[in-house]
């Protein structure tokens, strides 16, 4: 009977907490629903904002990844209040669960500082084609932690803001123009005048190479099999590869056909009976 009067008054209990906090609930619910539709309409309101603006793509993805995880943090805190978590409580929370998280992803506040760095001082931006890490590729995405690139074989490649900030960083796309240094062995034997001739009319007659600063060509060293010749030229950076293998392709053609050598090594063997 006792067991019985027991049960009868936590069910009581049970039942008026759930009416007390009902409401909150509820609301809080409410809030839930409503805040994640809003998120999600002043996303795409940011997105057309900076689409119609015509801002930097690096700060455009930047800011809005920023934006999207403020404003869920900014939400999750309202939820939690509405269902009776004191603000000072609350606080207090956030400020030990802060310092626990800071603790466990140091690494990841670093990338986060690195994304700022990148965006302030612009080491590079997006479309840009860089070498960081051992790594080449074109700059695809620029977020607060990570920056994708696309590589030559068209993969993702995911490098940390952080390392990115505090590392040695080749941007290959920040100068308009770039220098080339393309060097040829010819044989011993053959007319370096006519090479170097040859060389240069290559570059005469290009329309991706530029006539200014003006090609050179000098003779670099003497190898053991070849004279090494440099040739220096200049084109434009969006025209840089194409430039550089139409001349590797071209000097070996016109060499072929002046018969200038281009030596490999080799090596002659002499047997003793």
């Amino acid at each position: 009977m006792e067991e019985l009067t027991n049960y009868k008054e936590h069910a009581k209990n049970a039942i008026n907490w759930a009416w007390e906090i009902l409401p909150n609930l509820t609301m809080a619910i409410v809030i839930l629903i409503l805040g994640l539709w809003l998120i999600q309409l002043t996303n795409k309101l940011v997105r057309k904002f900076f689409q119609e603006k015509d801002y930097d793509l690096t700060l455009e993805n930047f800011l809005r990844s920023f934006i999207n995880i403020a404003l869920k943090i900014l939400l999750f805190v309202l939820v939690i209040s509405q269902l009776g978590v004191q603000s000072s409580s609350l606080i207090a929370i956030i400020g030990a669960a802060g310092l626990a998280i800071g603790l466990a992803l140091q690494g990841s506040l670093s990338n986060f500082a690195g994304g700022v760095l990148i965006l302030l001082f612009k080491p590079f931006k997006v479309g840009d084609f860089i070498s960081a890490q051992g790594l080449d590729g074109t700059v695809k995405e620029i977020t607060i932690f990570y920056t994708k690139l696309i590589t030559f074989g068209n993969q993702i490649a995911i490098l940390p803001n952080g390392k990115l900030s505090n590392e040695n960083v080749l941007n290959y796309s920040m100068m308009p123009t770039r220098r080339d240094n393309i060097k040829i062995g010819v044989g011993y034997g053959s007319n370096l005048k006519e090479a170097k001739d040859l060389l240069l009319h290559i570059c005469a007659n290009n329309e991706n190479i530029l006539k200014e600063p003006v090609p050179e060509v000098y003779v670099d060293g003497l190898g053991d099999s070849a004279v090494n010749l440099t040739l220096r030229f200049w084109a434009n950076t969006a025209v840089f590869w194409p430039a550089h293998f139409y001349v590797i392709e071209e000097a070996k053609r016109r060499f072929d056909a002046a018969g200038i050598e281009i030596p490999f090594p080799q090596r002659d063997v002499h047997m003793k009976s």
